[in-house]
């Protein structure tokens, strides 16, 4: 396993385990220097990481943020990503109101449980065949729904309720997109 590998494995479980941006970063950039110095010594990188490097990315995601803190991580980006969706479903209706249906309560259900097992079987966020798989059983599950439930709305969304969807996740969207855009900054100074 080269030290590229052990870097690709530990930035997934990272990513997978809900740190931000920025703490991925500076988690990466530690262990590439630990590696790099490990290389000179004439070490392996199994000598740095041991033989489980999943393992060695839990505890270190663990030494660099609690599990408390990734949690709400996680449920703010959840809620601002269902938050996005539902806003785009407003904009496309031109309507301040959304009707929710069981039917995409079903898609979105399913569309989330299969990417949760993709990620969980895949251990990374490499989401482009997660998604694909995702949507191609998210609609017949919606179709199922419909044909069962009907298309009688649940209930009506306020488009103030969208939105308070979307304040949860807005500071760490914002912290991300900050975070990228100074590692570009910084790759085309070096």
């Amino acid at each position: 396993m080269t030290n590229d590998d052990v870097l690709a494995v530990c930035r997934s479980n990272w990513e997978y385990r809900g740190l931000d941006e920025a703490s991925v970063r500076e988690l990466l950039k530690n262990l590439a220097k630990e590696l790099a110095d490990a290389e000179a010594a004439g070490r392996t990188p199994k000598d740095v990481v041991g033989q489980d490097i999943t393992a060695f990315a839990a505890s270190r995601a663990r030494a660099h943020r609690p599990l408390p803190y990734r949690l709400l991580r996680m449920a703010a980006t959840v809620s601002f990503v269902l938050g996005v969706v539902l806003l785009l479903g407003h904009l496309l209706r031109w309507s301040t109101v959304l009707p929710v249906l069981p039917s995409r309560i079903a898609f979105y259900a399913a569309v989330a449980a299969v990417t949760v097992a993709w990620e969980l079987r895949r251990g990374s966020l490499g989401i482009r065949k997660g998604w694909l798989l995702a949507f191609v059983v998210g609609l017949p599950v919606m179709v199922i729904t419909d044909r069962l439930a009907g298309d009688e709305p649940l209930f009506d969304l306020p488009l103030w309720g969208t939105l308070v969807l979307l304040l949860p996740g807005l500071p760490y969207a914002v912290v991300d997109a900050r975070a990228k855009r100074t590692e570009r900054a910084a790759q085309t100074v070096t």
